[in-house]
Parts: structure tokens; sequence; C-alpha cells
């Protein structure tokens, strides 16, 4: 697995995603409408638009240590993951991993498994102890995959973008 980054840099001065990056990215995004459909991210979770995801991209990466990791496996676009090097609520001092979403074809071939070690190397080489995550209360799927990684539960409270009930988990990154 290759893993490229999408910086808030790359997107300076309202500079559009290459198009067939976008392609790549809505059709992750659409592969997996179960997913589309608990978050409530999209209007309509079964016709997600490239300008729907080029936005929500675009939100991401206002965050200023905001990062989206682009995960390849034989030149397909397999997985997506975003990260902040530091929460925006000063609070909480820890990098956080906002998104990991594999594409729907892909899945149980190790593909979450692998960037999210990857990530969780990222921030351990630069120091940090520890990342935390938040998952939809109504996910048990992805709380069942995250507790496999060791990431424990340490709050439920609602997120910050729509008010959802959520379990936020932390892993420590010590060696």
């Amino acid at each position: 697995m290759i893993v490229e980054t999408l910086t808030p840099k790359a997107l300076e001065g309202g500079a559009a995603l290459p198009g067939p990056l976008l392609t790549e990215l809505t059709a992750l995004y659409a592969s997996d409408e179960r997913f589309q459909q608990l978050s409530g991210d999209f209007p309509d979770p079964s016709d997600i638009r490239p300008e729907q995801v080029a936005a929500s991209l675009a939100d991401e990466l206002a965050e200023p240590t905001a990062e989206v990791l682009l995960a390849r496996s034989e030149g397909r676009l397999v997985a997506v993951a975003v990260t902040l090097g530091s929460h925006p609520d000063p609070a909480e001092p820890e990098p956080w991993l906002g998104l990991l979403m594999v594409h729907g074809d892909e899945r149980r071939a190790g593909h979450g498994r692998r960037l999210a070690a990857y990530v969780e190397d990222h921030f351990r080489a630069g120091g940090r102890t520890g990342l935390r995550l938040a998952v939809l209360e109504n996910n048990p799927e992805a709380l069942a995959f995250w507790t496999s990684l060791g990431y424990e539960e340490t709050d439920r409270r609602r997120d910050r973008a729509h008010n959802r009930p959520c379990v936020v988990m932390r892993k420590s990154l010590g060696s």
C-alpha cells in the first residue's frame, strides 16, 4: 500500500482537486452507502456528487493541521483517512483521526488496518503519545474494528460538526 498526503497547502488559493482524483474519491465515498446513511454527511447517500466530496474535503482541510491521506493498492484508491495534528479545542492536546474509510469493494483486505497503522506510526514518529478518534454510536462495526486495534473508550459526547452521539476512543502510541 502506498500512502499519499493531500495537505491544505495543496489546495491553497482555491486550487481544485484534480478531476481524476476527485472521481476516485467520489467513487470511494459512494461505495459505502451504509456508512453515509449512518453519518448523514451527504443529503442523498445513494447519490454522492463530486462537488459534495470536494466541499467536504475542503471543510476538512480548513483546519490548519489537517491532512488527507490517500491509500493506494495496485494503483487503485482503496482508502482515505483524515487526520488532525491538533484538535480545534485547545483542551484536546492529542492528534485525532477524523475519518478512515475503505472502498466498499476492498473491505476485509487489510487496507483499513494498514492505513490506521500508518497514521499511528506517523504520529509516533513525531513524538506524539496518543491518538484519539470518535466513532458514531450507531456504528457497531466501526466500534468493533477500532477496539480490535487497541483503541479504548474514554468518553461519550456529541460531535462538533453535526451533534451526533459518538464514542471517543484513544490509543496509546507509546513504544
